[in-house]
């Protein structure tokens, strides 16, 4: 035996990121690589990548760092922060997340890692909690009907405008927002308004509903700036003129006030952020929507609701799922097609947690802090400009502000900037009353500040009696049953038991990118430095967020070949919504305003059209060919056609159908002479990222999905964020804030950096990564693809494939074959393969009756060989139907999925119990159960149920219920 030791960088090569975040190993690549026809993977991917738009350089991205040295760097830049005590308020408060929903839902793979619950069979836990968070918005507001989230408060303003607008009989144009609303909601209403020729007007509420012709109302309750005002009047007033009236309402302060429903608000939104969910440098945060019962069908957003399964045991699902407007195209009324599942869970947890009671406490000490704080506060000769209020004041300085606000530095605190002569103090759950006596010393310029005890017990209440709420809420079981943290704890966890996330299965799901989200990725987001700052606290204490940020952006420059990037979307949708306003925005600088036609492939995703309608935009479709690629003939026709109005041309690549079109540079070429601009959705980046780049073959904006290719994960519908990149001519025209003045154009998210919690996660993958690992990462991608499609090619049509005959980053089945000679369906193929323990891939789009599937480059060998035997056993299931040898209304695909009541229950199948529920060996070991089979959506459409039903009815009896039960 030699004495000379293994080299140290061989040992080292052992703790790279890259082997455990891509799943086949080398020798498993050489294998599937041979399967497919290929001697290595550069060959490989020379037959999929179009050669005249491949880029063979290295990204220009340092090497690989290990896990430990990535989350050192960025622990490094975490501790660049500052944080501080915030009592800025306008929409933003600190909380405290109890530590077992941290532990067990915020920080647990089960929650994080689940996909949207379009399959309601195995996502009954995530749509119960879904449930939960819809009751509490209709309880603590007091409206009718409330959908599951939506992507912050500024947001669902924006939506509740054009609601109005809709619905309004007033045949006005114009939609008044009070100057009490936070000044973010007002920037992002402007944004929203401009291209659809809506005049927003901003005033005084009260006088504009009085004297004004308008389709609607915004107002704040309480006020920005603390006050409780009285909206009766101004609601009946507009009620009078045919407006609605809308109410974006502070959660945690309904608890004690009147809710807008009892005096007439049309919709009310608002965030339940504080609802325990981390301020997080401004989001992710979920909002909510909810409106009357007459308008449910207007309402945007997801909608859960109860339904029945087969044997009619109660269901949970999305209800009326056309209402993900998206859907519509260019006749939506809406682009949003995401939600904030895992924050709206979390959110709805918390108020189980607490209940009633424990929320009004909650809210009642946080009164009571203010309370104390104003009567403090004016001994020393500083008038309190509010009557009434709930946690915020404002404070007339005169000429102490600035000397204020710098006493307040000294001491570690944030005060609100309102103006030169005057300061806004907000107080959250996390106040003490030490923070009161600080700040009381920090206001004290001269004398010395009571004591806290001295002041109290001489405080009133703030809060208008004749706005003080006297309804009840929160009385359904669940918010009164689990404030224990083992009760809690078990809730959670049955609830996720009923789910099928990535922690348990492959999600093969074409377009949405089912991958790792590794847990060094993931472990950042609940750092205090990350989660505990404020969206507007100053620059000197975000250096280590800012550095983040600017890294990032520019690790995505290098990715996509863009020159700048904004990450303020904090959506896909939104930010294909910011990059065709950029678009718009150029042209109008250069005189061209009047170009408005935006060109979209009939393959695109719903959201294009729907997002071009939005910007002000006019939709012409463009024809696909027979292979599904965009008709260039079509194309050069239409582009014709619309010479002088073509605005820009929308275009998915690598397509919607899994391939790398030839012609994508001829495409752009067309557009460009005629003037327009080239927008190429980045939803299937996966498959480019270091082998092409949008912005080099003729992208002028593309978006990316970070909660796709960048592994940021889809907690059961969102978060998400959807940066996009710009060419030069563009980046003038990018996203602004109120809270940057720097950028020219107006804001698309409530937070100037949208998401900002959770881009550790992108700037952890990419350091992780590397460039070569980034390379391999889209190589290997395609590489799971095509091994799946050539598996299953000999039992199923593979719809679309490339020049060569290969597929991109997803392949498609066409069932529809199938169905005309056995009668089986897309939907009982999907519903059959939750027996063998999968997700369905993705259903009916692009093309209806088809399965489109993506496997991603993080799934195993093994893995994608268990979803490949399962296709092809139901295959064989499929032909015993064809051939007469299974019932064609009675077999186990039309009756999957099976749960373990059916094999309790008569068995009366012509075929097995264990066919039905162990159709494979590997299925024994770890057997997931559906809690419910098939769902009935047209039963749960024609019955629309979308809050808590009595728990008995959808939940599984709590264990003492049936000891209580067995002992009577």
């Amino acid at each position: 035996m030699s004495d000379v030791g293994t080299p140290l960088a061989q040992l080292q090569n052992h703790a790279e990121f890259v082997g455990r975040h891509i799943g086949p190993t080398t020798g498993e690549q050489a294998q599937m690589l041979a399967q497919i026809g290929f001697d290595s993977i550069d060959e490989f991917i020379a037959s999929v990548v179009p050669p005249h738009i491949a880029e063979h350089a290295p990204l220009a991205l340092p090497d690989a760092r290990t896990e430990v040295d990535a989350l050192k760097a960025l622990k490094a830049l975490a501790a660049k922060n500052r944080r501080f005590r915030s009592h800025i308020g306008t929409g933003y408060y600190d909380t405290h997340t109890p530590n077992v929903i941290l532990r067990n839902l915020l920080e647990n793979p089960a929650w994080y890692t689940a996909y949207t619950p379009y399959q309601p069979e195995i996502s009954q836990g995530r749509l119960e909690a879904l449930l939960n968070f819809q009751t509490m918005i209709t309880d603590l507001t007091r409206m009718e009907i409330a959908n599951a989230s939506l992507l912050d408060e500024a947001t669902a303003c924006a939506e509740a405008m054009t609601f109005c607008q809709r619905l309004s009989k007033s045949g006005s144009n114009t939609f008044v927002v009070s100057t009490d609303c936070h000044p973010q909601t007002i920037d992002v209403i402007r944004t929203r308004a401009e291209p659809l020729g809506i005049e927003v007007v901003v005033g005084d509420a009260a006088q504009l509903c009085r004297n004004s012709k308008y389709f609607g109302v915004l107002l704040q309750y309480p006020a920005t700036q603390g006050d409780i005002l009285d909206y009766a009047g101004c609601i009946a007033n507009a009620h009078e003129r045919g407006a609605l009236a809308v109410v974006s309402a502070d959660l945690l302060a309904l608890t004690l006030l009147k809710p807008p429903g009892e005096f007439g608000a049309d919709v009310v939104v608002g965030t339940a952020q504080r609802f325990g969910v981390p301020l997080g440098f401004g989001g992710p945060h979920a909002a909510f929507f909810a409106t009357k019962e007459a308008f449910k069908r207007d309402m945007p957003g997801r909608l859960v609701g109860v339904s029945v399964d087969r044997s009619g045991k109660p269901a949970l699902r999305l209800a009326m799922q056309t209402r993900e407007q998206h859907i519509r195209r260019e006749k939506a009324t809406s682009n949003i097609c995401t939600a904030q599942v895992l924050l709206a869970i979390i959110a709805g947890m918390y108020a189980a947690y607490h209940g009633p009671a424990g929320l009004v406490r909650i809210a009642e000490r946080v009164h009571r802090l203010t309370a104390v704080f104003a009567a403090g506060v004016g001994k020393f000769g500083f008038t309190v400009q509010q009557q009434t209020f709930f946690d915020t004041v404002t404070i007339v300085t005169g000429a102490h502000t600035p000397a204020i606000h710098a006493a307040a530095r000294q001491h570690a605190i944030n005060l609100r900037v309102i103006d030169d002569a005057s300061i806004g103090v907000a107080f959250d759950e996390t106040t003490t009353a030490q923070d009161v006596e600080t700040l009381w010393s920090v206001f004290a310029m001269t004398g010395t500040p009571p004591g806290f005890d001295a002041v109290e017990p001489y405080v009133f209440r703030a809060i208008p009696k004749a706005l003080l709420r006297s309804s009840p809420f929160l009385e359904h079981p669940t918010f009164n049953r689990y404030h224990s943290e083992t009760e809690m704890m078990r809730y959670l966890r049955r609830l996720s038991d009923k789910d099928l996330a990535l922690d348990r299965t492959m999600i093969p799901l074409g377009s949405c990118t089912m991958k790792l989200n590794a847990a060094a990725e993931m472990i950042p987001v609940t750092w205090p430095e990350f989660g505990g700052l404020h969206p507007f606290a100053p620059e000197d204490q975000t250096e280590g967020y800012r550095v983040m940020i600017e890294q990032l952006e520019q690790m995505l420059c290098v990715i996509t070949g863009y020159d700048a990037v904004s990450l303020q979307p904090n959506a896909g949708s939104q930010g294909e919504y910011a990059g065709l306003l950029a678009i718009r925005g150029y042209h109008a600088s250069r005189g061209e305003g009047h170009r408005n036609v935006c060109l979209i492939p009939s393959s695109a995703h719903g959201t294009n059209p729907a997002t071009a309608q939005m910007a002000g935009m006019e939709v012409v479709v463009v024809a696909c060919d027979r292979n599904g690629n965009v008709d260039v003939a079509d194309l050069r026709q239409k582009a014709e056609a619309h010479s002088a109005q073509i605005a820009a041309l929308m275009i998915t690549y690598p397509s919607t159908h899994g391939v790398f079109e030839e012609a994508i540079r001829d495409l752009c070429d067309v557009v460009h002479r005629h003037g327009g601009q080239v927008y190429i959705d980045g939803a299937n980046m996966n498959a480019m990222v270091g082998l092409c780049k949008p912005g080099q073959f003729g992208g002028d904006v593309s978006h990316l999905n970070l909660h796709k290719t960048f592994c940021i994960p889809h907690g059961g519908g969102g978060p998400g964020v959807g940066p996009i990149g710009v060419k030069t001519h563009l980046a003038p025209f990018l996203p602004g804030h109120s809270a940057l003045p720097s950028r020219r154009a107006g804001a698309v998210a409530a937070a100037p950096w949208g998401s900002a919690s959770i881009l550790p996660i992108t700037w952890m993958y990419i350091t992780m990564m590397g460039a070569a690992g980034l390379r391999q990462a889209s190589q290997v991608a395609m590489l799971n693809a095509n091994y799946i499609a050539n598996r299953l090619a000999p039992h199923y049509p593979i719809l679309y494939a490339g020049k060569h005959g290969f597929v991109a980053h997803e392949c498609i089945v066409d069932m529809r074959p199938l169905k005309e000679k056995s009668g089986i369906t897309v939907d009982d193929l999907a519903k059959r393969l939750i027996d063998y323990g999968f997700h369905a891939p993705t259903m009916s789009f692009p093309v209806a009756g088809t399965l489109m599937i993506e496997p991603t480059e993080s799934e195993s060998k093994q893995e994608l060989d268990r979803f490949c035997d399962a296709m092809i056993a139901i295959r064989e299931e499929i032909r015993a139907v064809e051939l007469g040898q299974g019932d064609v209304r009675n077999n186990p695909l039309t009756n999957a999925p099976h749960t373990a009541q059916d094999l309790a229950a008569e068995w009366v199948r012509p075929y097995s119990r264990e066919q039905a529920v162990f159709p494979l060996a590997s299925s024994v070991e770890s057997k997931y159960w559906p809690p419910v089979g098939r769902v009935d959506n047209v039963y749960g459409d024609r019955n629309l149920v979308c809050s808590c039903p009595p728990l008995s009815d959808y939940a599984e009896p709590h264990p003492d219920e049936v000891e209580t039960a067995r002992a009577a």
